[in-house]
Protein backbone atom coordinates (compact mmCIF):
# COMPACT_ATOMS: atom_id res chain seq x y z
CA UNK A 1 0.00 0.00 0.00
CA UNK A 2 2.93 2.40 0.66
CA UNK A 3 3.91 2.67 -3.05
CA UNK A 4 0.29 3.38 -3.95
CA UNK A 5 0.07 6.17 -1.35
CA UNK A 6 3.36 7.65 -2.57
CA UNK A 7 2.16 7.59 -6.20
CA UNK A 8 -1.13 9.23 -5.22
CA UNK A 9 0.67 12.00 -3.30
CA UNK A 10 3.01 12.64 -6.23
CA UNK A 11 0.08 12.90 -8.66
CA UNK A 12 -1.67 15.36 -6.34
CA UNK A 13 1.42 17.58 -6.16
CA UNK A 14 1.85 17.41 -9.95
CA UNK A 15 -1.81 18.37 -10.46
CA UNK A 16 -1.42 21.32 -8.12
CA UNK A 17 1.65 22.52 -10.03
CA UNK A 18 -0.27 22.36 -13.31
CA UNK A 19 -3.05 24.44 -11.78
CA UNK A 20 -0.64 27.25 -10.80
CA UNK A 21 -0.71 30.25 -13.16
CA UNK A 22 2.34 30.66 -15.35
CA UNK A 23 3.91 34.09 -14.77
CA UNK A 24 5.07 36.01 -17.80
CA UNK A 25 8.83 36.43 -18.20
CA UNK A 26 8.60 40.11 -17.29
CA UNK A 27 6.99 39.26 -13.95
CA UNK A 28 9.57 36.54 -13.23
CA UNK A 29 12.36 39.09 -13.82
CA UNK A 30 10.62 41.93 -11.98
CA UNK A 31 12.65 44.99 -11.13
CA UNK A 32 14.13 44.98 -7.61
CA UNK A 33 11.93 46.52 -4.95
CA UNK A 34 13.08 48.89 -2.23
CA UNK A 35 13.74 47.43 1.21
CA UNK A 36 11.33 49.06 3.64
CA UNK A 37 13.73 48.94 6.59
CA UNK A 38 16.59 50.49 4.65
CA UNK A 39 14.26 53.09 3.21
CA UNK A 40 12.92 54.06 6.61
CA UNK A 41 16.44 54.51 7.99
CA UNK A 42 17.53 56.58 5.01
CA UNK A 43 14.45 58.80 5.23
CA UNK A 44 15.35 59.41 8.87
CA UNK A 45 19.01 60.03 8.06
CA UNK A 46 18.09 62.53 5.37
CA UNK A 47 15.95 64.53 7.76
CA UNK A 48 18.57 64.72 10.50
CA UNK A 49 21.39 65.59 8.07
CA UNK A 50 19.27 68.46 6.78
CA UNK A 51 18.83 69.49 10.42
CA UNK A 52 22.60 69.87 10.61
CA UNK A 53 22.38 72.94 8.36
CA UNK A 54 19.05 74.36 9.47
CA UNK A 55 18.97 74.98 12.32
CA UNK A 56 22.20 73.29 13.52
CA UNK A 57 24.93 75.10 11.59
CA UNK A 58 22.88 78.31 11.50
CA UNK A 59 22.72 78.41 15.32
CA UNK A 60 26.32 77.24 15.78
CA UNK A 61 27.69 79.97 13.52
CA UNK A 62 25.09 82.53 14.56
CA UNK A 63 26.14 82.38 18.17
CA UNK A 64 29.84 82.73 17.33
CA UNK A 65 29.65 86.04 15.46
CA UNK A 66 29.14 89.50 16.90
CA UNK A 67 25.58 90.60 17.54
CA UNK A 68 25.50 93.03 14.61
CA UNK A 69 26.01 90.12 12.18
CA UNK A 70 23.92 87.33 13.67
CA UNK A 71 20.95 87.64 11.30
CA UNK A 72 23.23 87.80 8.27
CA UNK A 73 24.94 84.62 9.44
CA UNK A 74 21.64 82.82 9.97
CA UNK A 75 20.54 84.05 6.55
CA UNK A 76 23.60 82.49 4.93
CA UNK A 77 22.78 78.99 6.17
CA UNK A 78 19.08 79.26 5.38
CA UNK A 79 19.71 80.67 1.91
CA UNK A 80 22.32 77.98 1.23
CA UNK A 81 19.68 75.36 1.98
CA UNK A 82 17.27 76.89 -0.52
CA UNK A 83 19.68 77.79 -3.32
CA UNK A 84 21.75 74.60 -3.25
CA UNK A 85 18.63 72.43 -3.28
CA UNK A 86 17.76 73.86 -6.69
CA UNK A 87 21.33 73.72 -8.03
CA UNK A 88 21.58 70.07 -6.95
CA UNK A 89 18.29 69.27 -8.67
CA UNK A 90 19.21 71.08 -11.89
CA UNK A 91 22.76 69.84 -12.41
CA UNK A 92 24.66 68.85 -9.25
CA UNK A 93 23.24 65.34 -8.84
CA UNK A 94 23.88 64.53 -12.49
CA UNK A 95 27.50 65.72 -12.37
CA UNK A 96 28.17 63.74 -9.22
CA UNK A 97 26.38 60.45 -9.81
CA UNK A 98 26.13 59.72 -13.51
CA UNK A 99 28.59 58.24 -15.97
CA UNK A 100 30.46 61.00 -17.73
CA UNK A 101 31.67 58.76 -20.53
CA UNK A 102 35.19 59.65 -21.61
CA UNK A 103 35.56 62.07 -18.69
CA UNK A 104 34.03 59.70 -16.19
CA UNK A 105 37.02 59.60 -13.79
CA UNK A 106 36.75 63.36 -13.34
CA UNK A 107 33.09 64.35 -13.50
CA UNK A 108 29.72 62.83 -14.32
CA UNK A 109 27.52 63.63 -17.28
CA UNK A 110 24.36 65.61 -17.89
CA UNK A 111 21.92 62.74 -18.40
CA UNK A 112 20.08 63.44 -15.13
CA UNK A 113 19.84 67.21 -15.35
CA UNK A 114 16.61 68.39 -13.72
CA UNK A 115 16.49 64.83 -12.30
CA UNK A 116 15.56 63.34 -15.66
CA UNK A 117 14.99 59.61 -15.25
CA UNK A 118 14.66 59.79 -11.47
CA UNK A 119 11.16 58.43 -11.13
CA UNK A 120 8.91 57.20 -8.35
CA UNK A 121 9.91 53.60 -9.04
CA UNK A 122 13.63 54.23 -9.58
CA UNK A 123 15.79 52.16 -7.22
CA UNK A 124 19.30 52.89 -5.99
CA UNK A 125 20.62 49.81 -4.23
CA UNK A 126 17.87 48.90 -1.78
CA UNK A 127 16.21 52.31 -1.48
CA UNK A 128 14.25 54.58 -3.84
CA UNK A 129 16.55 56.78 -5.91
CA UNK A 130 14.48 59.76 -4.79
CA UNK A 131 15.63 59.08 -1.23
CA UNK A 132 19.27 58.57 -2.26
CA UNK A 133 19.21 61.78 -4.29
CA UNK A 134 17.73 63.78 -1.41
CA UNK A 135 20.14 62.26 1.11
CA UNK A 136 23.06 63.32 -1.07
CA UNK A 137 21.41 66.72 -1.51
CA UNK A 138 21.72 67.35 2.23
CA UNK A 139 25.48 66.77 1.94
CA UNK A 140 25.63 69.17 -1.01
CA UNK A 141 23.83 71.76 1.10
CA UNK A 142 25.98 71.67 4.23
CA UNK A 143 29.38 71.47 2.53
CA UNK A 144 29.34 74.92 0.87
CA UNK A 145 27.46 76.31 3.88
CA UNK A 146 30.38 75.33 6.11
CA UNK A 147 32.67 77.64 4.14
CA UNK A 148 30.59 80.66 5.16
CA UNK A 149 32.11 80.59 8.62
CA UNK A 150 35.51 81.56 7.22
CA UNK A 151 34.36 84.87 5.75
CA UNK A 152 31.73 85.70 8.37
CA UNK A 153 31.22 89.45 8.89
CA UNK A 154 32.51 90.61 5.50
CA UNK A 155 31.11 89.06 2.28
CA UNK A 156 28.46 90.64 0.09
CA UNK A 157 25.21 88.70 0.01
CA UNK A 158 25.03 88.85 -3.78
CA UNK A 159 28.58 87.51 -4.05
CA UNK A 160 27.67 84.75 -1.60
CA UNK A 161 24.86 83.52 -3.84
CA UNK A 162 27.13 83.28 -6.87
CA UNK A 163 29.88 81.65 -4.85
CA UNK A 164 27.65 78.95 -3.34
CA UNK A 165 26.15 77.95 -6.68
CA UNK A 166 29.39 77.96 -8.65
CA UNK A 167 31.31 76.15 -5.92
CA UNK A 168 28.80 73.31 -5.78
CA UNK A 169 28.96 72.85 -9.56
CA UNK A 170 32.70 73.30 -10.10
CA UNK A 171 34.20 71.94 -6.88
CA UNK A 172 31.79 69.84 -4.84
CA UNK A 173 30.12 67.80 -7.59
CA UNK A 174 33.39 66.68 -9.25
CA UNK A 175 35.03 65.69 -5.96
CA UNK A 176 31.90 63.76 -5.02
CA UNK A 177 32.14 61.95 -8.35
CA UNK A 178 35.81 61.14 -7.72
CA UNK A 179 35.02 59.41 -4.43
CA UNK A 180 31.41 58.16 -4.54
CA UNK A 181 30.34 58.40 -8.17
CA UNK A 182 32.77 55.96 -9.75
CA UNK A 183 35.65 58.39 -10.24
CA UNK A 184 39.39 57.95 -10.04
CA UNK A 185 39.89 58.25 -6.27
CA UNK A 186 37.48 55.38 -5.65
CA UNK A 187 39.34 53.38 -8.28
CA UNK A 188 42.64 54.14 -6.57
CA UNK A 189 41.30 52.72 -3.30
CA UNK A 190 40.89 55.94 -1.29
CA UNK A 191 38.69 55.27 1.74
CA UNK A 192 36.12 57.95 2.55
CA UNK A 193 33.03 56.52 4.17
CA UNK A 194 30.99 59.67 4.76
CA UNK A 195 32.88 62.71 3.48
CA UNK A 196 36.32 63.33 4.97
CA UNK A 197 37.60 64.44 1.57
CA UNK A 198 34.30 65.23 -0.14
CA UNK A 199 32.90 67.41 2.64
CA UNK A 200 35.48 68.45 5.21
CA UNK A 201 38.83 68.76 3.45
CA UNK A 202 36.99 70.20 0.47
CA UNK A 203 35.19 72.88 2.49
CA UNK A 204 38.12 73.47 4.86
CA UNK A 205 40.60 74.28 2.11
CA UNK A 206 38.02 76.45 0.35
CA UNK A 207 37.49 78.27 3.64
CA UNK A 208 41.20 79.01 4.00
CA UNK A 209 41.39 80.31 0.44
CA UNK A 210 38.29 82.45 0.96
CA UNK A 211 39.69 83.94 4.16
CA UNK A 212 42.91 84.85 2.34
CA UNK A 213 41.16 86.31 -0.73
CA UNK A 214 38.74 88.45 1.29
CA UNK A 215 41.37 89.55 3.78
CA UNK A 216 41.11 90.17 7.50
CA UNK A 217 38.14 91.70 9.24
CA UNK A 218 38.51 95.35 10.19
CA UNK A 219 40.20 95.44 13.59
CA UNK A 220 41.47 91.84 13.49
CA UNK A 221 43.42 90.69 15.49
CA UNK A 222 43.64 93.74 17.76
CA UNK A 223 39.91 94.06 18.41
CA UNK A 224 38.31 91.32 20.49
CA UNK A 225 35.73 89.53 18.34
CA UNK A 226 34.10 87.33 20.92
CA UNK A 227 30.96 85.23 20.36
CA UNK A 228 27.82 87.15 21.20
CA UNK A 229 25.75 84.16 22.40
CA UNK A 230 27.37 80.82 23.23
CA UNK A 231 23.99 79.38 24.23
CA UNK A 232 23.03 79.46 20.55
CA UNK A 233 26.33 77.84 19.62
CA UNK A 234 25.98 75.03 22.16
CA UNK A 235 22.47 74.37 20.87
CA UNK A 236 23.72 74.33 17.30
CA UNK A 237 26.68 72.09 18.13
CA UNK A 238 24.35 69.64 19.88
CA UNK A 239 22.16 69.49 16.77
CA UNK A 240 25.25 68.94 14.63
CA UNK A 241 26.29 66.03 16.86
CA UNK A 242 22.84 64.48 16.63
CA UNK A 243 22.64 65.00 12.88
CA UNK A 244 26.07 63.45 12.40
CA UNK A 245 24.59 60.03 13.09
CA UNK A 246 22.59 60.47 9.91
CA UNK A 247 25.72 61.76 8.20
CA UNK A 248 27.92 58.79 9.15
CA UNK A 249 25.60 55.91 9.93
CA UNK A 250 23.36 56.98 7.07
CA UNK A 251 26.28 56.61 4.67
CA UNK A 252 25.90 52.85 5.00
CA UNK A 253 22.77 53.46 2.87
CA UNK A 254 21.12 50.57 4.72
CA UNK A 255 19.85 49.66 8.16
CA UNK A 256 22.55 47.11 8.86
CA UNK A 257 25.55 46.25 11.01
CA UNK A 258 27.76 48.76 9.15
CA UNK A 259 25.40 51.57 10.12
CA UNK A 260 25.45 50.37 13.72
CA UNK A 261 29.25 50.35 13.80
CA UNK A 262 29.43 53.78 12.19
CA UNK A 263 27.06 55.15 14.81
CA UNK A 264 29.09 53.73 17.70
CA UNK A 265 32.49 54.98 16.51
CA UNK A 266 31.01 58.39 15.73
CA UNK A 267 29.91 58.81 19.34
CA UNK A 268 33.25 57.61 20.71
CA UNK A 269 35.36 59.88 18.51
CA UNK A 270 33.25 62.97 19.21
CA UNK A 271 33.43 62.47 22.97
CA UNK A 272 37.17 61.75 22.91
CA UNK A 273 37.93 64.84 20.81
CA UNK A 274 35.79 67.10 23.00
CA UNK A 275 37.68 65.97 26.09
CA UNK A 276 41.06 66.17 24.34
CA UNK A 277 40.43 69.77 23.24
CA UNK A 278 39.11 70.64 26.70
CA UNK A 279 42.18 69.30 28.50
CA UNK A 280 44.57 70.81 25.95
CA UNK A 281 42.95 74.20 26.48
CA UNK A 282 42.88 73.71 30.26
CA UNK A 283 46.60 73.01 30.30
CA UNK A 284 47.45 75.83 27.89
CA UNK A 285 45.08 78.60 28.99
CA UNK A 286 44.34 77.43 32.55
CA UNK A 287 40.58 77.30 31.98
CA UNK A 288 38.36 74.90 29.98
CA UNK A 289 35.89 76.90 27.90
CA UNK A 290 32.44 76.11 26.56
CA UNK A 291 33.58 77.22 23.11
CA UNK A 292 36.50 74.82 23.38
CA UNK A 293 34.56 71.70 24.26
CA UNK A 294 31.95 72.21 21.52
CA UNK A 295 34.69 72.93 18.98
CA UNK A 296 36.45 69.77 20.07
CA UNK A 297 33.31 67.70 19.62
CA UNK A 298 32.88 69.00 16.07
CA UNK A 299 36.56 68.28 15.36
CA UNK A 300 36.08 64.67 16.46
CA UNK A 301 32.96 64.31 14.33
CA UNK A 302 34.91 65.64 11.35
CA UNK A 303 37.81 63.27 11.95
CA UNK A 304 35.73 60.11 12.22
CA UNK A 305 33.69 60.92 9.12
CA UNK A 306 36.02 59.25 6.57
CA UNK A 307 36.74 56.38 8.94
CA UNK A 308 33.27 55.60 10.28
CA UNK A 309 32.69 52.46 8.20
CA UNK A 310 36.26 51.21 8.33
CA UNK A 311 37.62 51.42 11.91
CA UNK A 312 36.83 49.81 15.23
CA UNK A 313 36.29 51.27 18.66
CA UNK A 314 39.94 51.77 19.65
CA UNK A 315 40.72 53.35 16.30
CA UNK A 316 37.85 55.77 16.79
CA UNK A 317 39.17 56.66 20.24
CA UNK A 318 42.62 57.54 18.91
CA UNK A 319 41.23 59.43 15.93
CA UNK A 320 39.10 61.50 18.31
CA UNK A 321 42.02 62.27 20.63
CA UNK A 322 44.28 63.21 17.72
CA UNK A 323 41.68 65.50 16.15
CA UNK A 324 40.93 67.22 19.44
CA UNK A 325 44.57 68.06 20.10
CA UNK A 326 45.65 68.86 16.53
CA UNK A 327 42.59 70.99 15.74
CA UNK A 328 43.05 72.93 18.99
CA UNK A 329 46.61 73.67 17.89
CA UNK A 330 45.48 74.63 14.37
CA UNK A 331 42.68 76.94 15.56
CA UNK A 332 44.95 78.73 18.01
CA UNK A 333 48.72 78.47 17.46
CA UNK A 334 48.80 77.79 13.70
CA UNK A 335 46.21 80.46 12.94
CA UNK A 336 48.07 83.00 15.03
CA UNK A 337 51.45 82.10 13.52
CA UNK A 338 50.27 82.37 9.91
CA UNK A 339 48.09 85.42 10.53
CA UNK A 340 45.05 84.49 8.41
CA UNK A 341 41.56 85.49 9.56
CA UNK A 342 39.36 82.39 9.33
CA UNK A 343 36.52 83.93 11.34
CA UNK A 344 34.99 80.75 12.80
CA UNK A 345 37.93 78.34 12.33
CA UNK A 346 36.50 76.37 9.45
CA UNK A 347 39.96 75.45 8.18
CA UNK A 348 41.29 74.69 11.65
CA UNK A 349 38.45 72.28 12.41
CA UNK A 350 37.12 70.96 9.10
CA UNK A 351 40.22 71.24 6.95
CA UNK A 352 42.77 70.05 9.48
CA UNK A 353 40.37 67.60 11.14
CA UNK A 354 39.44 66.15 7.76
CA UNK A 355 43.10 65.67 6.81
CA UNK A 356 43.97 64.04 10.14
CA UNK A 357 40.93 61.76 9.95
CA UNK A 358 41.58 60.78 6.33
CA UNK A 359 45.20 59.82 6.99
CA UNK A 360 44.44 58.00 10.24
CA UNK A 361 41.77 56.02 8.40
CA UNK A 362 44.70 54.47 6.55
CA UNK A 363 46.30 53.61 9.87
CA UNK A 364 43.34 52.20 11.81
CA UNK A 365 41.22 50.65 9.04
CA UNK A 366 40.22 47.13 10.11
CA UNK A 367 39.49 44.44 7.55
CA UNK A 368 36.90 42.89 9.86
CA UNK A 369 34.97 46.18 9.91
CA UNK A 370 35.16 47.59 6.40
CA UNK A 371 36.89 44.94 4.33
CA UNK A 372 40.14 46.88 3.92
CA UNK A 373 43.10 46.51 6.29
CA UNK A 374 45.11 49.54 7.38
CA UNK A 375 48.71 50.04 8.35
CA UNK A 376 48.28 48.36 11.74
CA UNK A 377 47.16 45.20 9.93
CA UNK A 378 50.12 45.26 7.55
CA UNK A 379 48.72 47.39 4.71
CA UNK A 380 51.06 50.36 5.07
CA UNK A 381 50.35 51.43 1.50
CA UNK A 382 46.83 52.49 2.54
CA UNK A 383 48.35 55.52 4.27
CA UNK A 384 49.86 56.71 1.00
CA UNK A 385 46.60 56.05 -0.79
CA UNK A 386 44.83 58.25 1.75
CA UNK A 387 47.46 60.97 1.37
CA UNK A 388 46.92 60.88 -2.40
CA UNK A 389 43.21 61.49 -1.84
CA UNK A 390 44.03 64.42 0.45
CA UNK A 391 46.42 65.98 -2.05
CA UNK A 392 44.01 65.68 -4.98
CA UNK A 393 41.20 67.31 -2.98
CA UNK A 394 43.40 70.09 -1.57
CA UNK A 395 44.79 71.03 -4.97
CA UNK A 396 41.46 71.09 -6.82
CA UNK A 397 39.48 72.77 -4.05
CA UNK A 398 42.16 75.39 -3.45
CA UNK A 399 42.75 76.33 -7.08
CA UNK A 400 39.10 76.23 -8.16
CA UNK A 401 37.93 78.23 -5.13
CA UNK A 402 40.56 80.89 -5.78
CA UNK A 403 39.49 81.27 -9.42
CA UNK A 404 35.77 81.38 -8.54
CA UNK A 405 36.29 84.12 -5.95
CA UNK A 406 38.53 86.17 -8.22
CA UNK A 407 36.03 86.03 -11.08
CA UNK A 408 33.17 87.07 -8.77
CA UNK A 409 35.32 89.86 -7.35
CA UNK A 410 36.05 91.20 -10.82
CA UNK A 411 32.38 91.02 -11.78
CA UNK A 412 30.55 92.40 -8.73
CA UNK A 413 33.02 92.51 -5.85
CA UNK A 414 33.08 90.07 -2.95
CA UNK A 415 33.54 92.25 0.12
CA UNK A 416 31.17 94.74 1.71
CA UNK A 417 32.18 98.37 2.13
CA UNK A 418 34.12 99.49 5.17
CA UNK A 419 31.10 101.38 6.49
CA UNK A 420 28.83 98.34 6.11
CA UNK A 421 31.31 96.10 7.89
CA UNK A 422 31.74 98.49 10.79
CA UNK A 423 28.02 99.14 11.25
CA UNK A 424 27.05 95.50 10.73
CA UNK A 425 25.70 93.29 7.99
CA UNK A 426 22.30 92.77 9.59
CA UNK A 427 21.15 96.36 9.17
CA UNK A 428 22.95 97.17 5.92
CA UNK A 429 22.37 93.96 3.95
CA UNK A 430 19.01 92.84 5.31
CA UNK A 431 17.46 95.86 6.99
CA UNK A 432 16.95 94.02 10.28
CA UNK A 433 18.61 93.89 13.68
CA UNK A 434 18.40 91.79 16.80
CA UNK A 435 17.04 94.04 19.57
Amino acid sequence: MQPVKTLAASLAIFAAMLAMPVLPAAAQDAAPAANSGDTAWMLTSTVIVLMMTIPGLALFYGGLVRKKNVLATLMQSFTACCLLTIVWMVIGYSLAFTDGGAVNPWVGGLSKMFLAGVEKGSISGTIPETVFMTFQMTFAIITPALICGAFADRMKFSALLWFLALWLIIVYAPVTHWVWGGGFLAGDGVLDFAGGTVVHINSGIAALVAALVLGKRIGYPIEAMVPHNLVLSVTGASMLWLGWFGFNAGSAVAANETAGMAMAVTQIAAAAAALAWMFAEWITHKKPSVLGIISGAVAGLVGITPAAGFVGFVGALWIGIACGVVCFWAATSLKRALGYDDSLDVFGIHGVGGIVGAILTGVFAAEAVGGTPGALEGNIGQIWTQIWGVIATVVWSGLATFVILKVIDLAIGVRVSRETEIEGLDLNLHGEVVP
